[in-house]
């Protein structure tokens, strides 16, 4: 069976551009080969790329007896663990998301929603006006607050302290192209102490690891009916046989929630932010519907606000997070528009270049919120979290999160762009993110209208 074509430059180069230059890469890549092209990134198996809605759609829907996930995604597997949600496949990985999706249902956001807000005015209170601030690093500070209060119901004290040091200590280790090369390349994984940067990793790891069962344990001990966090509901969850998450289930699905559920969202609305100041037509539009929006205190009204929404799902699709779905390994050979498979190709979605199809997306270089409003597109043309069985659990979480700091911001708040101030996106881990800098100003309280939003 012949792979679709290639570009034509070592395999070693291939990945070393995927590391450091990873959207050039794949623009280059569809501009010489179209839609479906492979790409050497590991000395394992090729793996195919794919950007046409009707290849997404076979592929989100193979019988998951003839793809498996499990295999692909063991890049993140040192830091989450084993029993990630994200490395799982088949039976074992259906159990899983059965426990994991209760706590992140549609109904139980407006539980979450005093968090995010209070969380998000007490640290924007800390912005002084008329001096430039970095807003990674304030919507890092929110998003891990958020996720250690909703997730853990840790409010303060030392193991609160702790987790939040630990966590942003780790993260930082792959908070750049350069950084991330420890991960896709498993013969530079030595431990040769605490200041060689896998042994540097290991120990923070470790660290992490004890705070984590220590927080468990504790639940075991102390039972607490009452709470409402996620830890908590995650450990009353129990399976068809009536079985509950091991600890190290609880660790390693913790992990990937404070990960995942950190590292994503920090970005994001670090790009929402930059787009809404960057583009004032953007920026008028969304404070009129935010000043014009009745305060009946219900949080939830708030985030389904036509134009906040679209702002939401623009930022998402101009440069997605999650570049790519994750892969899935064929096991049976398989036919995939128009291209026979066999056993061993890893077959992936490509988000960034699905979202950049001018055919679905026309000037898809352009921010454009009213596309939303003008279109819905299909969960195979719009795939910001994945998709089929592997999209992202948390989705309903992350995007209640995103609506509510942003309307927050915006309603407390008249901010501008620096000097007009560039940002671009990086690779920062397995994601792609914003830059850095202070780009960001306050400039004034923001004057609300009679009507406005207060949140």
């Amino acid at each position: 069976m012949k792979l679709p074509n290639s570009p034509e430059m070592p395999k070693f180069m291939q990945l070393l551009q995927w590391i450091y230059n990873p959207l050039q890469l794949m623009e280059a890549s569809a501009k010489a080969h179209g839609d479906c092209f492979t790409l050497w990134l590991t000395n394992k198996q090729p793996m195919v790329f794919l950007s046409n809605p009707q290849a997404i759609q076979q592929l989100f829907t193979t019988p998951l007896e003839q793809l498996d996930a499990r295999a692909s995604a063991q890049l993140l597997q040192p830091l989450l663990g084993e029993n990630s949600l994200l490395l799982l496949s088949g039976e074992t990985h259906q159990r899983q998301r059965k426990l994991l999706t209760p706590p992140f249902h549609g109904d139980r956001m407006r539980v979450y929603g005093d968090i995010i807000t209070n969380i998000t005015k007490e640290v924007i209170s800390n912005w002084k006006i008329g001096e430039p601030f970095s807003v990674r690093d304030s919507m890092q500070e929110i998003a891990l607050r958020i996720i250690l209060q909703a997730v853990f119901g840790l409010h303060d004290g030392e193991r609160y302290t702790q987790l939040q040091k630990r966590l942003c200590g780790i993260l930082d280790l792959t908070g750049s192209s350069l950084r991330s090369t420890l991960s896709f390349f498993p013969s530079l994984q030595i431990d040769l102490g605490r200041w060689s940067p896998w042994g540097n990793f290991l120990r923070q790891r470790e660290e992490i690891d004890q705070l984590l069962y220590a927080e468990i344990q504790d639940r075991r001990d102390h039972p607490d009916l009452s709470r409402t966090d996620i830890l908590s509901l995650m450990m009353a969850a129990r399976d068809e046989n009536g079985e509950s998450m091991t600890e190290v289930e609880l660790r390693d699905e913790l992990m990937t929630l404070l990960v995942a559920g950190h590292e994503t969202t920090a970005s994001a609305l670090t790009w929402a932010l930059y787009w809404i100041h960057k583009l004032p037509q953007v920026r008028e539009k969304l404070l009129t519907e935010l000043d014009n929006f009745g305060d009946n205190g219900d949080l939830n009204e708030v985030t389904r606000l036509p134009y906040l929404t679209a702002v939401c799902q623009e930022t998402l699709r101009i440069y997605p997070i999650g570049m790519v779905t994750i892969p899935r390994i064929v096991k049976t050979p398989l036919e995939i528009g128009g291209h026979q498979f066999a056993p061993g190709t890893s077959l992936i979605g490509c988000i960034y270049l699905m979202h950049r199809r001018p055919d679905l997306y026309p000037q898809p270089e352009k921010f454009n919120p009213e596309r939303f409003l003008e279109k819905q597109y299909s969960l195979y043309e719009y795939l910001p979290f994945g998709g089929s069985n592997r999209r992202c659990v948390g989705m309903a979480f992350a995007l209640y999160e995103m609506k509510l700091v942003l309307a927050t911001v915006l309603s407390n708040l008249d901010l501008g762009l620096v000097d007009n101030y560039q940002v671009k996106p990086i690779r920062r881990g397995v994601t792609l993110a914003p830059s850095g800098g202070k780009w960001l100003i306050a400039t004034a309280r923001h004057q609300k209208t009679k009507n406005s939003v207060e949140v």
